[in-house]
């Protein structure tokens, strides 16, 4: 019954996490009701070992329909792996805690920007070219992905929402765009997860499949619906970021 659990679990998260990020939000607390005393180290590089494969379909996906910015997105993505790499480094020798109370409300700042900005993200409109896109993107590449080694939670939704801020993309490319990068940080994750023993691979390749399945039909949904349907999840997927981990930062 848990193996049924997880991959249906799985399956939600990769069409969620293919549409704006987010996956996590799904499937970690699936792991973690299912095996309540495995080590969380184990559930987490479980759940990445499983994901990434879901995020790198999504990216090859929306390449062929979205017009991918390949000069800035490359070095964008290695910028995340090494940022991802270096957060995940930084969280052996110092605690995440301070982020708990503070990411709640970090969110609840982009959810209400995005609701004011009624027209922000509809048109991609990309406010920079050549080197200074390189930098931007390698920027917001670097720092989020140091955020999604150190801590996590989001980091679709961050991704997202920078790329439609401030370098001018739509939600679409936007989201097309992260996929590439969580990609990145997501793989940064895994190496460091498996060189400890931390990915339960029995179960990986299976949550693999059920998510790639999941990420297939989330793509193509957004392919189809486009940006206003991409933006509508960005806020449901955000609200319910806001809801999890406030009750885990003030509740729990």
């Amino acid at each position: 019954m848990e193996w049924i659990f997880i991959t249906l679990a799985s399956l939600l998260a990769g069409f969620v996490d293919a549409i704006v990020g987010g996956g996590g939000l799904v499937m970690v607390p699936a792991l973690f009701a299912a095996f309540p005393v495995a080590q969380p180290a184990t559930l987490l590089g479980t759940n990445k070992a499983a994901g990434v494969w879901g995020t790198a379909m999504a990216t090859w996906q929306y390449s062929r329909r979205v017009q991918m910015r390949w000069g800035a997105l490359l070095p964008a993505a290695a910028a995340g792996f090494a940022g991802s790499f270096a957060g995940a480094w930084a969280v052996t020798v110092a605690s995440p805690d301070f982020l708990r109370r503070l990411l709640p409300l970090v969110l609840l700042g982009v959810l209400a920007y995005t609701l004011a900005k009624k027209d922000m993200g509809r048109l991609h409109v990309p406010r920079f070219a050549g080197p200074s896109e390189i930098a931007a993107a390698s920027l917001v590449g670097l720092g989020i992905g140091f955020y999604d080694g150190f801590f996590g939670p989001g980091t679709g939704s961050f991704f997202v929402f920078l790329f439609v801020r401030w370098l001018g993309y739509d939600f679409l490319n936007a989201s097309a765009s992260a996929k590439l990068l969580n990609t990145a940080t997501n793989v940064a994750a895994i190496a460091l997860f498996a060189a400890k023993g931390h990915v339960w691979w029995h179960f990986a390749v299976t949550l693999a499949v059920a998510n790639v399945v999941g990420s297939l039909i989330g793509t193509h949904m957004a392919l189809k619906h486009g940006t206003g349907f991409v933006r509508g999840i960005f806020i449901m997927v955000v609200g319910a970021l806001i809801l999890k981990t406030g009750y885990d930062a003030f509740l729990k």
